[in-house]
């Protein structure tokens, strides 16, 4: 069972503040899955308009966030990090459901497993929860692509 702190996820991860949304990577098994940790603050600069009476984590961000950490995977199964001319992009997604608000002050648990991997389109299952609950689901496809 591997785990990742902050330093190890910055040198996998091209994203960077305010869009990196992976905090700690608690378990991964290469190949097959991974759980991850998003806390979740109050300082966010999304929280300044969503919503300013009721601050809600948007759920296209939890999206993100659940394939931030399914890329995470795939470079460990890979077992290299993306070059600089390589991209790792969404390329579908699929049931998405939100069960309930993600909040400050929450600590997101993020999950996801890898269905498939076939011709550099990968498939996964993906979860986030908040104490146990259920916050969102879906099915992802993402591709790694060469860029000029």
């Amino acid at each position: 069972m591997i785990a990742m702190d902050i330093h190890k996820i910055l040198k996998l991860l091209p994203h960077r503040y305010p869009i990196l949304l992976v905090d700690r990577v608690l378990e991964l098994e290469k190949g097959k899955r991974i759980k991850a940790v998003k806390n979740v603050t109050i300082n966010e600069d999304f929280f300044n308009g969503h919503f300013p009476n009721r601050p809600v984590m948007p759920g296209v961000l939890m999206l993100e966030a659940l394939a931030q950490t399914a890329a995470l995977l795939s470079f460990e199964t890979l077992g290299h990090a993306l070059d600089e001319n390589t991209v790792y992009y969404f390329a579908g997604i699929d049931n998405a459901r939100f069960k309930r608000p993600v909040e400050p002050g929450d600590q997101l648990i993020l999950e996801a497993e890898l269905e498939r991997s076939k011709a550099g389109i990968y498939k996964f299952k993906v979860w986030a929860s908040v104490d146990g609950e259920r916050a969102v689901e879906a099915d992802i496809l993402c591709t790694m692509r060469k860029v000029s």
